[in-house]
């Protein structure tokens, strides 16, 4: 299991939300790039991105801070939030960046998440946020009637290359993730799964690890907060490889 970073950023600055909720943010740094180099020194080998201003408006707020980013660390991100059509994804793609994450977009146009998986094989993620198992969207603020179990299983069968499991309730709360629920999305599901929200210690770490066949967890409030080391996390996942399914 790899240990993710999280960087989201609202108006150019590094923030967490709680509970996705926009009028509950914490600021930070005001230097993203700043960040990204923290994490990268610590053994990341992935970033996490979230233009926060994009989920909620559907249109990317923050391009230059990831073009800022991107130039300055030499290892893979991923970048989500707002990217709803092709032409997004081939913007953000453009910049060097590995991976991008579809959210409402997948849910609203599964056809996107084939086209854009056909076109970009290996480098579409779809990010599923759950509230009590049901699929939120627009940055959390409109909740559906979609399972996300069963949503998780369809973006598979359209090619996704993987997914990004979110527990709204725990997200920013510390409070520790949803085990159950992710153990049963890693079962469902043949390509990767990131694990997201409440992370809040190196325990929740341990207890991540040990579900069968889990490729990633992103960690964001935890690390700034100081809750969590990150290389600790990261040293531990390596001496203690969970097993593959």
């Amino acid at each position: 299991m790899i240990v993710i970073p999280a960087i989201d950023l609202k108006e150019g600055q590094c923030v967490r939300l709680l509970q996705g909720k926009k009028d509950q943010v914490t600021t930070y740094s005001n230097d993203p790039v700043a960040i990204a180099k923290r994490w990268v020194s610590e053994g990341a080998t992935l970033l996490h991105i979230v233009d926060l201003d994009g989920a909620f408006s559907g249109t990317q707020k923050n391009i230059e801070s990831i073009k800022a980013i991107r130039k300055a660390v030499d290892i893979e991100i991923e970048v989500g939030g707002g990217i709803r059509d092709m032409e997004r994804i081939e913007e953000i793609l453009s910049l060097g960046i590995d991976r991008v994450i579809l959210g409402t977009s997948a849910v609203k146009n599964p056809d996107l998440v084939r086209k854009a998986s056909a076109r970009y094989p290996g480098r579409v993620f779809v990010g599923i946020d759950a509230r009590d198992g049901k699929v939120a969207i627009k940055g959390w603020v409109e909740t559906t009637e979609v399972d996300a179990l069963e949503f998780a299983q369809k973006t598979e069968a359209l090619g996704a290359a993987g997914i990004i499991y979110t527990d709204i309730s725990r997200d920013g709360m510390l409070t520790g993730p949803n085990i159950e629920a992710t153990e049963r999305m890693v079962k469902a599901l043949k390509i990767p799964v990131i694990a997201s929200g409440g992370i809040s210690s190196i325990e929740d770490i341990k207890r991540l690890n040990s579900i069968e066949g889990l490729w990633g967890a992103i960690t964001g409030k935890a690390l700034y907060t100081g809750a969590l080391n990150l290389r600790e996390a990261i040293d531990y996942c390596k001496r203690n490889p969970s097993r593959v399914s």
